[in-house]
């Protein structure tokens, strides 16, 4: 009885560490092949005196032939031609989650796959922006959060009890854009991506 219990055990033991391996290797190799897809929502703007605008926006994350490339267009508004942003996922070491986002007009910014999000954050025009999309099941969450570099109030630089405490910076957010994109049916390519 004992013996059987054991074997039984090691089997499951066994069954479990397997299971385990089978996961860690899906989620390490799905980004971005799980996120494949055509999304399709709303992107909402806000400034500090509320929602100031409402637009259509889709996001197309398509494998590209012979390439571990995928598009990352962002498309917005109802004009789908003047509104595309025909974006490229580059893949620069995938183990290491860094990834770039190619604008396709010289300019191409790195992204940081962490914690299941992919993340950018950069300067432009005095402005800093925190770029974060994130896959929730069919759901894609997008969110570009912009301010100025211009630090709205600056805070420390003195000693409290005998503890040196360091100058801190803060800075003002004047821009929330979000949008809550769902992933449609229509997966095939529409571009120049591999056909499924």
């Amino acid at each position: 009885m004992n013996n059987l219990f054991y074997k039984q055990l090691g089997f499951f033991l066994s069954f479990m560490l397997i299971a385990n391996m089978i996961v860690a290797q899906t989620d390490s190799l799905f980004f971005p092949a799980s996120w494949k897809g055509i999304w399709k929502g709303n992107l909402e703007i806000f400034s500090n005196a509320g929602k100031q605008q409402e637009l259509p926006m889709e996001l197309h994350i398509l494998p590209i032939d012979s390439s571990e490339n995928y598009t990352f267009w962002i498309i917005y508004g109802e004009d789908k031609e003047a509104g595309k942003r025909p974006y490229e996922l580059v893949t620069v070491d995938a183990e290491k989650g860094l990834y770039a986002i190619d604008e396709k007009n010289s300019i191409q910014m790195e992204a940081y796959f962490l914690g299941d999000k992919l993340i950018q954050r950069f300067e432009v025009m005095g402005n800093m922006l925190m770029t974060t999309t994130e896959k929730k099941g069919e759901i894609m969450e997008w969110e570009i959060i912009s301010g100025s570099l211009t630090p709205v109030s600056t805070t420390g630089k003195e000693k409290v009890d005998g503890e040196e405490i360091p100058e801190v910076k803060a800075f003002p957010i004047k821009v929330v854009q979000k949008a809550i994109l769902k992933r449609q049916i229509e997966l095939k390519t529409q571009y120049f991506g591999k056909k499924e």
